[in-house]
């Protein structure tokens, strides 16, 4: 208010000023006396009027000004709550990894942008007596415990997704065959060391069975999801709590 208060003042001023200097200029050019009344007009008139305006124009300024600062804060507040709902709508709400349909576009932009990886699909073995033993909420805890062990085992910048009940996914982006190998068996140790004590202190042995395969370039994510689920169902068939990884997928025609 007082900056607004002081640019009225000087717009009202400088406005008397040029008023009297004028005055002075055209008034004895015309052959008239400078006189009080002349001198009254010429000095209150300029200062009312360019002071109200100015004070109105300046008042009205400083209202855009605001509402302009109070509109990009709220543009901001709304893209950060769409960023922050996007993020939300794409994770899995217990594990905070990827969900099914996030993993996969994830998967697919990866592919693009790099010509080697591995895909590791990871299923809790045995999990629906855990949930027919125990409940639900304590099959819950055992899929976070499971969760945090994938975490451990892959690298960062490795893409983690939760693609169901008791079913994980990891693409090792740029991995080799031999450094995918040794991701997943590092995944199965770490879930293998896991205690498990849901009631009385008896511990409930925790495994996972995993299906990997390597690719090159130009493979769809539907064929290398198609090789992991191969090598996945041959590590359940042989017994569970294994790693069997495909070599290289052959690349697309």
């Amino acid at each position: 208010m007082n900056r607004l208060i002081l640019k009225s003042a000087a717009v009202a001023f400088g406005s008397v000023a040029v008023s009297l200097l004028l005055t002075l200029i055209i008034v004895p050019a015309l052959g008239f006396p400078i006189s009080r009344t002349i001198w009254l007009t010429s000095t209150v008139c300029p200062l009312a009027l360019a002071w109200i305006a100015s004070a109105t124009t300046f008042w009205q300024s400083e209202r855009l000004k605001s509402a302009h600062r109070e509109l990009a804060r709220a543009h901001a507040q709304l893209a950060a709550a769409h960023r922050r709902l996007s993020e939300k709508a794409s994770r899995d709400d217990m594990t905070g990894m990827l969900n099914r349909e996030s993993f996969l576009a994830a998967l697919d932009g990866s592919r693009r942008k790099s010509d080697r990886g591995a895909l590791l699909i990871i299923d809790a073995d045995h999990f629906k007596k855990i949930n027919d033993s125990f409940g639900h909420l304590t099959g819950d805890d055992a899929l976070l415990l499971i969760a945090a062990a994938i975490e451990r085992g892959v690298r960062s910048g490795d893409v983690l997704g939760r693609i169901g009940g008791e079913e994980f996914a990891a693409f090792l982006t740029g991995a080799t065959e031999q450094e995918a190998k040794r991701i997943a068996e590092r995944i199965r140790r770490e879930v293998e060391l896991i205690r498990f004590r849901p009631v009385d202190e008896r511990t409930v042995p925790l495994t996972v069975s995993i299906g990997g395969t390597t690719c090159g370039e130009g493979i769809g994510v539907s064929d290398l999801m198609r090789a992991a689920d191969r090598r996945l169902y041959e590590a359940k068939h042989r017994g569970r709590n294994l790693a069997i990884l495909d070599r290289d997928v052959p690349e697309a025609a």
